[in-house]
């Protein structure tokens, strides 16, 4: 994408928050997972931590703390693995490709 590309999708977005605020658009409605049960999801998966972490792209401390509710996955994490739980064969399929 060139910088010019760049620039005008930037203004375009700066645009839809000044008609956001203004009340001439309603914000898009974005869908996050409020919790995902992490040690479930491998669980079902018959994954160690480790695998399941090196399989779908997550560090294995991460996949750790999240199992040990020391920390939460941000919203981009709960949304892949909600998936990864309702599709798992799926996300494998889309990983194998990259």
């Amino acid at each position: 994408m060139s910088d010019i590309e760049n620039v005008d999708r930037i203004l375009s977005g700066l645009a839809e928050v000044a008609d956001i605020e203004a009340g001439r658009t309603a914000p898009a409605r974005v869908f996050v997972p409020v919790d995902v049960d992490v040690k479930a999801i491998r669980g079902t998966l018959g994954l160690s931590q480790s695998a399941f972490a090196m399989m779908f792209g997550f560090s294995l401390g991460a996949v750790q703390d999240w199992e040990q509710r020391r920390r939460k996955p941000d919203p981009a994490a709960r949304m892949l693995l909600r998936v990864i739980e309702r599709e798992p064969a799926a996300v494998m399929r889309a990983l194998a490709d990259a």
